[in-house]
């Protein structure tokens, strides 16, 4: 196969940006269409990846004191109604259940969207005095939300997460919950995932139906739109009050807890394609890469000394902690391997022929930056080094990009004549109203992504109204 043809097989992102994201879907076989419009089939490579950042986000939970927990996935229809601002905010994405069998349910059913109402039923069993709190917990699970316009791993139908739900005998101590789990999610993104984010609090709009107040992460993908990459809700007592979440506090008086819950999902596989890839395909943070390095033998002459060569340094790289593969089929030329890992955005690819052999040395290839070079064997030993090195500039070279692609306006007119140019967040000022919102939304098509934790001194004159300013806000339009 031409290697040409190969990499012409990616739109270019330049040219069509959605073509490009479906191509490296598809090409990098991470995914596949279900047979159900808006379903998807997560395939082994994508699965993978998934499997490296659950490990690694679920880790980061448990440190925290947080337990895994699993609840059904059909709810009542009557638990999803006790909550109306939380079933108004769903009611367009729910997926019912109305036979079970050859029966009409005498009470439908839904698939759940998110767990808040059958985990607070839960909870107003389990919790009965103080001693019982803080209940800090988490589920991975599928929810199913009856999305009309779906993408792949970005919105989809249904689609993998966790949510983690906990109560509180306090505002405050839901309020440190809060915060705390959107730092868990903040060092996730950026460590493992190498994507830089915008911290802070949605506004009122955009906040989760039912929450007090949401806190949110907010990426920017390489095309200048944002992407939500996290979500932290303090519940307040809205929950605890409707499903009757009560505690004996230290003086044998019934109180109603506070309750958080916050979630991550699949949708950050789509964050990382977004953030990092080019038009030759992927390329993979190395904390979460099914494969860290590919070792490709250039068989020629003695074929079973450079295998066994090759398949040497693939155990050396073993006992380092390194996922590695060797690549020894000699149906396919070299060319057309360089090419397939780098579509799959393998971190480093080695080349070891029978002349580099002889000289003690081999090829390494950094697929972040396109750069080889030739070094000693004695190096091998240093590649986890070279991997965390690829991690970090992989997120300063995003860092780089967000910062370069952060802009401010004062005025609507300067908001649109910037997104005509170029997207990326807009930071402005913001006099509080929500129908200013409403307004930057319907003529921009930007939203409030979040009101930064760290805001300017002096906020001046409001961007839509040019009423004095009370808050720094980053628009942009998101996915």
């Amino acid at each position: 196969m031409d290697d040409k043809k190969f990499v012409k097989e990616i739109q270019s992102k330049e040219e069509d940006y959605s073509r490009w994201y479906l191509d490296i879907v598809k090409k990098a076989d991470l995914m596949d269409y279900g047979p159900v419009k808006g379903t998807m089939i997560i395939k082994p490579y994508g699965y993978a990846i998934w499997e490296h950042m659950q490990k690694d986000l679920d880790q980061k939970i448990k440190d925290t004191g947080h337990e895994n927990a699993y609840f059904p996935l059909l709810i009542p229809e009557s638990f999803l109604k006790k909550e109306m601002s939380h079933v108004e905010g769903f009611a367009p994405e729910v997926a019912w259940v109305t036979r079970g069998g050859n029966e009409e349910l005498e009470e439908p059913l839904v698939i759940r969207p998110t767990s808040e109402t059958i985990i607070g039923d839960s909870m107003s069993k389990w919790i009965q005095s103080y001693r019982d709190l803080p209940l800090l917990l988490n589920q991975w699970a599928n929810v199913v939300r009856w999305e009309k316009v779906t993408k792949p791993f970005l919105r989809t139908s249904e689609f993998l997460w966790q949510e983690g739900h906990t109560a509180h005998a306090t505002y405050e101590e839901a309020e440190e919950e809060t915060l705390q789990m959107l730092e868990v999610y903040r060092t996730f993104v950026e460590e493992t995932l190498a994507m830089p984010v915008i911290v802070g609090r949605k506004t009122e709009n955009e906040k989760f139906a039912g929450a007090e107040h949401t806190y949110s992460i907010e990426g920017l993908m390489s095309d200048g739109k944002a992407l939500q990459a996290g979500t932290s809700h303090n519940l307040g007592q809205n929950f605890s009050k409707v499903f009757d979440i009560q505690f004996s506090d230290k003086d044998n008086k019934l109180q109603y807890v506070y309750t958080t819950s916050w979630g991550s999902s699949t949708r950050m596989i789509g964050g990382l394609i977004m953030t990092h890839s080019d038009d030759r395909g992927l390329k993979l943070p190395p904390k979460v890469a099914p494969i860290q390095v590919v070792i490709i033998p250039i068989l020629r002459g003695d074929k079973e000394m450079v295998k066994n060569k090759a398949q040497e340094i693939a155990q050396q790289l073993k006992q380092l902690g390194v996922r590695v593969k060797v690549d020894d089929r000699e149906e396919m030329t070299p060319g057309w391997k360089f090419n397939e890992y780098e579509m799959r955005g393998v971190p480093i690819r080695i080349e070891l022929g029978p002349k580099d052999i002889e000289k003690e040395q081999f090829v390494m290839a950094r697929r972040d930056t396109g750069e080889k070079e030739f070094l000693p064997l004695s190096e091998i030993a240093n590649i986890p080094a070279k991997l965390e090195q690829i991690q970090q500039d992989m997120f300063n070279k995003a860092k780089e990009f967000m910062h370069t692609h952060t802009f401010e306006a004062n005025t609507i007119e300067e908001m649109k004549e910037q997104f005509f140019k170029e997207r990326g967040f807009i930071k402005s000022s913001w006099c509080g109203d929500i129908a200013c919102l409403d307004k930057i939304k319907e003529e921009t098509g930007a939203t409030a992504r979040n009101i930064p934790f760290e805001q300017r001194e002096g906020h001046g004159k409001c961007v839509c109204c040019g009423k004095e300013a009370s808050t720094t806000v980053f628009f942009a339009r998101a996915y």
